[in-house]
C-alpha cells in the first residue's frame, strides 16, 4: 500500500488499466487488521508490518479488550491459513464469546467489512503519495478516526 511519484498516473478509462508514473517508488507495505460492528458501523483495527497468526492473536486480543465482555463476537474471516493456525484455534477454545465463521473461497462480497476496506482504498489509499509507510498509517489512521466519528452502517441489498 502506498508509494510516491513526481506526478500521478493516468485515471482509469474505458478499455484502459489505471498506470503509474516511470518513478513511481514502493515504500513498503503494512497490514490493516479491521473488525467492523454491524449494529453500529464502527470500525476497530490495527496495522501491522505482517499477517501472520503472531498478528492475527494481537487483533483478537485487542477486540477482547475493547468490546464489553458479555457481548458474544461473530467474526467473518476469509480462509487465509493465518486465521486457521493451530495456535488461533487454542486461543479460540479459551475465549468461547468468539465464532470466526469462513467465507467460501472467492466470495469476499459476503464480508461487510470489504465494503470499508472499498471505501478506504477509494478514499485516502488510491489518490495519496506517501514517502514512508509511517506516513500511510498516519493517513488511514485519520481516515478511522474521522469515520468512526459519524460511522456508516453497511447492510446487504
Amino acid at each position: 500500500m502506498g508509494g510516491t511519484s513526481t506526478q500521478p498516473g493516468l485515471p482509469l478509462g474505458i478499455g484502459h488499466i489505471r498506470t503509474q508514473t516511470h518513478d513511481y517508488w514502493r515504500h513498503g507495505t503494512i497490514t490493516l487488521f479491521a473488525a467492523l460492528n454491524y449494529l453500529d458501523g464502527k470500525i476497530l483495527s490495527r496495522t501491522e508490518p505482517r499477517h501472520t497468526h503472531v498478528e492475527w492473536l494481537r487483533f483478537l486480543k485487542q477486540i477482547e479488550r475493547e468490546t464489553p465482555a458479555d457481548q458474544e463476537l461473530h467474526l467473518i474471516v476469509d480462509n487465509y491459513a493465518t486465521h486457521k493456525h493451530a495456535k488461533v484455534r487454542q486461543w479460540m477454545e479459551r475465549h468461547p464469546r468468539f465464532a470466526l465463521h469462513f467465507t467460501p473461497t472467492g466470495s469476499s462480497w459476503m464480508n461487510l467489512v470489504e465494503r470499508f476496506f472499498a471505501d478506504l482504498t477509494q478514499d485516502c489509499v488510491r489518490e495519496g503519495s506517501f514517502r514512508s509507510v509511517k506516513q500511510l498509517i498516519e493517513a488511514i489512521e485519520e481516515f478511522l478516526e474521522v469515520r468512526n466519528e459519524e460511522p456508516k452502517r453497511y447492510v446487504w441489498r
